[in-house]
Order: structure tokens, then sequence, then C-alpha cells
């Protein structure tokens, strides 16, 4: 999906298969559609009324041919109340906006929203929100399909504007498209099913990443190198699977050389049974899932490599799966971690933290400015959160804020959860110096206050994207979340991007 920028004289005058103008509730148009229907002879007014075109959100109505109009055809997308406008309710239209060209055929579309700007919205963040609904919008899965469903023809979408578009908003538009593709790259990598997507397969497509972009360094470690490093929690996951586990270091060097990095960490176990203890059958299916928050750092690093932000990033996929056999860790076993913490296993199925600690106490090699390990950990934050917000935890008040506040921006939200000494009573063991479950209640901050125990030393936050990493249901599939906060939350520390590729193809 090609997204641009581009500044209209003539909105009349727009040559395009399809432009986009927004109508208010009770179908009351703004100034710039006001004008342009002027322009079209009333065309568009008359249409509204033959149709009860009221402007509701998530309403549209599709013109052929206007008199008066260079463009094709008009969509004339319902936005509501202006004063009621958030940003849900924005990317709402736009989504229902694009699926609506989707199915007219149109090969590109001008979205003419100045009439949302003077509503509250800026330039900036329509341009945004825009560009990552519309390269989502492009994302089909067809890697096991034997007939996929023909590709949307719609190619280029364009943010025009009677004002000539600022940097910023030049700027906001290539970052979306950056994200936007990135979130594709790890809604692939989780949608793929675990008999192809192996750790293996993870180390592979690391590689092709750092193959694509020469801003990439990466560097696969192997089951022999883990177990030099004792990493014992890690390999204890790994135990009763055939396929061998990977750690996988991907490092961006867009910054001073001694410039410290910020350090992504991501679950990746590629398919989860829980292992001895084992899940219950109904859903086990979505359990490919289990290795979406390294998806979702392989998808930051190709968001950040396309922008090209001035700074150091790296990210560590500890990737694995978690399988019952004769050799698998058992219930009561007792392991040793990198750090030395011996841990008491009373779950099998509580492998995600296993993986974390090691690969968590790692990445402190890397001297980071920040940690942040992105997993599908608890079933307990899906009840808590929902699919709507990942839950975040944080030992740092300033990076928890910077975190939510990316998240606001793209609107890949996240809730700040207790992170408690309080909690750490529950993880007490009599058997070693930590057990790996605490029991029932509050699951997801027992499970955050164990990666804790590990992190105390650095400025580290925790994403629980158990409710978020995937839908369930008829539009089963992963979602690519959350590479879009990550990507902002680098970018906001960057500052700026070195070339803001606007036209670059997502």
């Amino acid at each position: 999906m090609e997204i641009t920028t581009r500044h209209v004289k003539d909105a009349a005058a727009e040559r395009c298969a399809c432009l986009v103008l927004p109508v208010a509730d009770s179908g009351k148009p703004g100034a710039l559609t006001a004008a342009i229907d002027r322009a079209s002879g009333g065309a568009l007014t008359r249409r509204m009324r033959s149709e009860h075109f009221k402007g509701a959100v998530g309403k549209s109505l599709l013109l052929h041919e206007p008199q008066g109009l260079a463009a094709a055809r008009v969509l004339l997308l319902g936005c509501g109340d202006p004063r009621k406008l958030d940003t849900t309710a924005l990317r709402k239209a736009l989504q229902h906006a694009l699926g609506a060209l989707q199915a007219s055929g149109a090969t590109d579309a001008s979205f003419l929203l100045d009439d949302l700007a003077t509503a509250g919205h800026g330039h900036e963040q329509l341009a945004l929100q825009l560009a990552l609904l519309a390269g989502a919008s492009s994302y089909r899965y067809t890697h096991t399909l034997s007939r996929p469903e023909p590709a949307p023809r719609l190619g280029k979408v364009v943010f025009a504007s009677t004002q000539k578009p600022s940097a910023r908003t030049v700027r906001a538009a290539a970052e979306g498209q950056a994200i936007a593709a990135g979130a594709n790259l790890a809604r692939e990598l989780g949608n793929l099913p675990a008999n192809i997507c192996t750790p293996g397969h993870l180390a592979a497509q690391a590689r092709a990443l750092a193959g694509r972009h020469p801003q990439l360094h990466c560097r696969v470690l192997d089951e022999k190198k883990m177990k030099e490093l004792r990493m014992g929690a890690l390999l204890s996951v790994t135990a009763g699977t055939r396929e061998p586990a990977k750690l996988i270091v991907l490092e961006y060097r867009g910054g001073a050389r001694r410039e410290r990095p910020h350090v992504l960490v991501g679950k990746g176990i590629t398919f989860d049974s829980g292992g001895i203890s084992l899940k219950p059958g109904a859903a086990m299916d979505e359990m490919k899932f289990d290795m979406c928050g390294a998806a979702s750092v392989l998808g930051t690093l190709e968001a950040i490599a396309r922008l090209q932000p001035r700074l150091n990033v790296v990210g560590i996929v500890a990737a694995c799966e978690n399988l019952p056999s004769g050799t698998a860790t058992r219930p009561g076993d007792v392991v040793k971690s990198m750090a030395g913490t011996t841990i008491e296993i009373l779950n099998t199925d509580a492998e995600g933290r296993l993986i974390l600690c090691d690969a968590l106490h790692y990445a402190q090699r890397f001297q980071p400015a920040s940690l942040i390990d992105i997993a599908t950990l608890t079933g307990a934050c899906v009840v808590a959160l929902g699919k709507h917000a990942s839950g975040l935890f944080a030992n740092d008040e300033e990076l928890a804020a910077q975190l939510l506040a990316a998240g606001e921006a793209t609107h890949d939200r996240a809730w700040r959860m207790p992170l408690w000494e309080d909690y750490q009573e529950q993880l007490k063991s009599n058997f070693a110096d930590v057990a790996n479950v605490g029991g029932p209640a509050a699951g997801s901050v027992t499970a955050a206050c164990f990666l804790a125990r590990f992190t105390r030393e650095q400025r580290w936050a925790h994403l629980d994207i158990a409710g978020t990493a995937w839908e369930q249901g008829a539009a089963k599939g992963a979602t690519g979340r959350p590479v879009a906060l990550l990507a902002r939350y680098l970018l906001e520390r960057a500052g700026s991007a070195k070339k803001p590729p606007a036209g670059a193809r997502g």
C-alpha cells in the first residue's frame, strides 16, 4: 500500500478513482465538502436527501461520476457529531471508508479531511491514523490457502489537504505507513501455523529482516550456547520438544556508538500445549499465537529500520515450543535461571515467565536505556482488561508514562497495573528461591512480579498482550499489536527520523 500526502489547490479538480469527503451528523457537510457540493451543482446534497443519509459514524454513501468533479467517484463518509469525534470514532469511520473503497474496486483514493481537522483532530493525527489503518487494510493472509481471495485493488491512499502539509504531517503519514508494515509482518508471523512458524522459522525471518535492512544485525544463539550461558529456566521449557530453541538478537544501530540502546524482549512460544500441565483442548489451536510478543519485536524492528531514527535498539526473541513428552519438565521440578535464581515449577503452563527471565537477564549485557518485554503471558490479563488494552507493569514512573502516551497517540492503548511488593508474598516456595506461579488471585500481577525479580536494576516495563495480540471468533487472527505503541515510543525517544520516506511503498 502506497500512502502519500498532497496539497490540493482545487478539490473539485482532484483526479482520483475516489474522493472521500466527511459529512457530519444530520447530513450536514462541512465547509470544504459544501464547497465541493456547489461545484457539483448540488449533486451531493441531492443524493444525501434521496438516500436519507444522516452522516452517522460507520455509514457512507458512494456516488459514481459526480457532475462537475474530476474524481470518478465520491464517497461521503459519515463522521457523526464533530464535537464527539474521538479517536475511537474517527478510526471507526476511516475503517469503514477503507472497507467501502475495497468493495468498490477503486485503485486509489484521496481523503480530503480538512473539515475534520477544524473539528479538533489536527492534520498530523488524521494522517497518522489514516496511514495506520490503510496499511492494515492491505493485509491478507494467503500462505496456506490454495484459493486465496483476490488481493484488494486499492493500492494508493492520499492524505489530501487544501493546506500545504506541514513537515510533521508528512512525517506522520510516513511513520504510519512504516508502522503498518511492521504490524503486518507481526500479523503474518502470528497467523502462520505452528508447524511452519517454528523457532527456526522465527530465526530465519530475523535473518531475512537484517538482510533487507543494512542497519540491522542479527545473530542467533542455539541451545549449546544457552547451556554455556546457564539458561536453565529457558531450557526447561523446551525440554519436551524435538524442535531446537533459539535466542534471536537483532540490533538496530542508528545512534551514536556508545549510546545505550532501548531493548525489547519478546516471548516466542511458537506453540504452547501447557506441557505436562496440559491445557484444555478447546481453542488450543490459538496457542500458535503465543509467539505474538516475539512477532511484535520483529515487526517493531521492521518499522524502525524503515524510518531510520537516531537511536540504538536491540530486539531479543526467546523462541521455543512447550510440549509434553518423557523428557518434559514436570510440576515440582526445580531449575536454575541464568541469574542464579532457583525456581520451583509448580505449573508448566506458566512457561512464558521462565523463558523471559533468562532473556531479560541476558539483555542486561547491553546496558539498556530502557528494557521492555512483550508477552502473551496470562489469561488473567484477558479477564481483567479484555481485548482493548494491554496490561502495563513498570518499575519506573517516567517509562510507564511514556508508554501510555505512545499507546494513546497510536490508539494501541495500554492500562497501568500494580507492581507492589505485597504480591511477592504469593511467589514464596519451600523448595526454591521463588515459585513460578502465585496462585489464582491476581495472576497477571504475580506473573509481572516474578519478572520484576530479574529486572530490579533496570528501567523496565512489561506488556501483557494476552488479550490484544489476536482476535477470536469469525475475525480470528493476529492483530499486530503492540507494534504501533512500541514504534511510537522509540521514535519519541529519538526525536525525529533521519530520512522520512514519505513516498515509500508499504
